[in-house]
């Protein structure tokens, strides 16, 4: 019976490349000269630290865009709503989640269900796995999810027959 896993990872090591590429783009950004701006890598969280709040903002657009380079989605990182002050800098941290929450793996096994094709989902601990008979089925579900509109990177691994 074809089978596969519905996962939430980021890689570190593509986490790590694109705050590389976004400080070397930030160091050649005319606006950013002779401003204490940085974009640091802890684990599975990047802070982005600036001058001003505006500042942190570009620094934002700026990650996000060479995390896209690396196969990373932004849109799966904890924001906080505003930078916090500390000093005369603003920090703003980015915690990108691994795995997948109780919430949302309930969502998708709602969402697969509703769709009414043939297969089970199961949520086992962090993911979520999808069993059916026809490997159509399975197929069509990884489009169903792709299109959703859930606020998290989803990738689909294990796919067996």
């Amino acid at each position: 019976m074809p089978s596969f896993d519905i996962v939430s990872e980021i890689d570190e090591v593509s986490l790590r490349h694109a705050v590389d590429n976004a400080n070397r783009d930030l160091t050649n950004r005319f606006d950013f000269r002779g401003v204490q701006a940085s974009i640091e890598q802890n684990g599975l969280t990047v802070t982005l630290k600036s001058e001003s709040d505006f500042q942190v903002q570009q620094l934002v657009d700026i990650f996000a865009k060479a995390a896209v380079k690396q196969g990373i989605s932004a849109a799966g990182a904890d924001k906080p709503d505003k930078p916090e002050h500390s000093g005369k800098t603003f920090s703003l941290p980015l915690t990108f989640r691994q795995g997948i929450d109780q919430p949302t793996a309930k969502t998708i096994v709602k969402m697969i269900k509703d769709s009414k094709l043939k297969v089970q989902a199961s949520i086992q601990g962090d993911q979520v796995r999808v069993n059916g008979k026809k490997r159509d089925d399975l197929q069509a579900v990884m489009a169903l999810l792709r299109e959703s509109s859930l606020e998290m990177p989803l990738q689909f691994n294990n796919f067996r027959d």
